[in-house]
């Protein structure tokens, strides 16, 4: 391994944000990704596959290394009237967002600590400041992240950044029974004022900026939202 070259450990490495973002940093940087399958950057030299399932309760697999950055972008999409969420959406909504970001920065703070403008980056939602229907359980999931990155932020200050990106409907494939004909496509960017949906490569570009670039940017949580929720047109 080149010791001259950062780490950045990234949970969900292998498909949407996580990928775009694992591509721009693999680039000039050692990047461990923690996901279920290898993904595409599976023979890329840089990049280090450890299977995890962040649905399990089995412990996360240990990194020696030094690292600069955390990243946690596993999410889900559960979007059910109140009526049909059942604590088990909760429950599993709550896991795989806030309980997942907690355990993966747990385990791997140690790395970061003594690591010059080190940064942690989470994900939310655009659904945690504007209210959206049938967003009741993934809006309490999204808003605990929120509170973990301030919450985070103030408890690591000044050495280790926390920030979030709350971004609208994105092309993903987490998004794509959202996304999966052109009706519904063209249905979900008109509810934006920019009359489209997320990029992941544009997200990947702004999480990297901050990530590697900046040094005065702690505890925001970043609308990358299309204009949803703070403009009406």
């Amino acid at each position: 391994m080149d010791t001259s070259l950062n780490t950045y450990i990234i949970a969900g490495a292998s498909s949407g944000i996580g990928l775009e973002l694992a591509k721009l940093l693999v680039k000039d940087n050692i990047v461990y990704g923690l996901n279920r399958t290898k993904g595409e950057l599976k023979n890329n030299p840089n990049y280090r596959h450890l299977p995890v399932d962040f649905l399990s309760d089995e412990e996360l697999p240990e990194i020696r290394e030094r690292a600069r950055g955390l990243i946690y972008c596993p999410g889900s999409i559960n979007l059910k009237p109140i009526e049909r969420i059942s604590t088990a959406d909760i429950d599993g909504d709550f896991a795989i967002n806030a309980k997942g970001a907690f355990t993966f920065i747990k385990s791997y703070i140690k790395n970061i600590r003594s690591t010059p403008n080190a940064g942690i980056l989470l994900f939310s939602s655009v659904a945690v400041q504007t209210g959206l229907p049938y967003h009741a359980s993934i809006a309490m999931a999204k808003g605990a992240i929120e509170g973990l990155t301030r919450a985070l932020a103030a408890e690591l200050s000044p050495n280790v950044r926390v920030n979030a990106i709350a971004p609208s409907l994105t092309d993903t494939p987490m998004a794509q029974a959202l996304l999966n004909n052109e009706t519904k496509v063209e249905a979900n960017k008109q509810r934006h004022p920019l009359k489209n949906i997320g990029s992941p490569q544009e997200i990947a570009l702004f999480a990297n900026h901050l990530l590697t670039q900046s040094t005065w940017i702690t505890g925001q949580v970043f609308g990358i939202n299309g204009g949803m929720g703070t403009i009406i047109k």
